[in-house]
């Protein structure tokens, strides 16, 4: 469609995966492989605290919502990336692709928020042990998850709609396996200095934000830890934080690759989109399945054990 001598792009064609041509049959078995795990997975998870009356605590209040969140994740581009795997097809619609900066950058936004209230949970629980039912009642609870949804919604919001005003009129290929922000903004034909300097200014200050308050939860949480006398006090506050520490490293250590790094090269960065996308999801129920005793029981129980 032309607008004065400007084509209107109304859909994207998504290069994929460099470097994987010829090798797509197996790339299809393998995420459609990773896509069904975490589908299983987290619904899984989401069974057994559904289930079990133990685990109607505010911890696992908050990791049936990053389970949820992981469900979305998942799904953000991983079954459109099966298609283009196994129809060789790689257009997307511009409201397709409008999906996937939205949901990409408020579902990673949300599991964000989601380990920063997860830290201060822990913290709560092992330094005011006495006042943990106090601090942390369902009241409490439910502000904090609902202030993490509706905040990463605005968030995604401001940056989909920054991205999407500006005007696209052709080339329409997008150097990456799916929408997302920088990509997309380098094929508009205008300035993009103001949603380039928004989107570094959001996916930097955040994710920074949040890692510092997990961080000094943490120093305070050793902190305590240390202090106490009891091995066995010690072991079990140990163990309700391996869980959450590990998801929190698979989390945070790709993105600070990710975005500290601006001249990572196009396979590396793809790679650690996909790590992030596909294979973190995944692992954030097994690691509570492997880690956490109480899960395990409440698996024991759903099954009949």
């Amino acid at each position: 469609m032309e607008m004065g001598n400007r084509t209107v792009v109304f859909e994207f064609i998504l290069l994929g995966i460099p470097n994987t041509k010829g090798q797509e049959t197996i790339l299809f078995v393998i995420f459609l492989a990773f896509y069904l795990c975490t589908i299983l997975g987290n619904l899984l998870i989401l069974s057994a605290i559904l289930d079990d009356s133990r685990l109607h605590t505010p911890l696992y209040f908050f990791l049936c919502n990053l389970s949820v969140v992981d469900l979305g994740f998942a799904s953000i581009s991983t079954p459109k990336l099966l298609v283009d795997l196994w129809a060789k097809g790689r257009t997307i619609s511009l409201g397709g692709c409008m999906s996937q900066v939205f949901f990409f950058h408020f579902l990673g936004s949300t599991e964000c928020l989601l380990y920063t209230v997860m830290a201060f949970d822990r913290y709560v629980a092992i330094c005011h042990p006495l006042h943990y039912l106090i601090i942390m009642n369902w009241r409490v609870c439910a502000i904090l998850a609902a202030g993490t949804w509706v905040s990463s919604s605005f968030h995604a919001t401001i940056l989909t709609s920054l991205t999407f005003t500006l005007p696209y009129c052709g080339p329409n290929v997008v150097d990456y396996y799916f929408c997302d922000i920088f990509p997309v903004a380098k094929l508009a034909c205008a300035d993009t200095y103001v949603i380039e300097t928004v989107t570094f200014t959001n996916t930097g200050v955040v994710p920074m934000t949040c890692f510092l308050l997990i961080l000094m939860s943490y120093v305070r949480i050793a902190a305590s830890v240390v202090r106490m006398h009891s091995a066995e006090r010690r072991r079990k506050a140990f163990s309700t934080c391996a869980s959450h520490l590990t998801v929190v490293c698979f989390f945070f250590g790709p993105c600070a690759l990710f975005y500290t790094q601006p001249s990572l090269s196009n396979v590396l960065a793809t790679a650690i989109l996909i790590f992030c996308n596909v294979v973190t999801p995944m692992l954030n129920p097994v690691i509570y399945m492997l880690r956490n005793k109480e899960v395990k029981a409440a698996f024991r129980k759903l099954k009949g054990g």
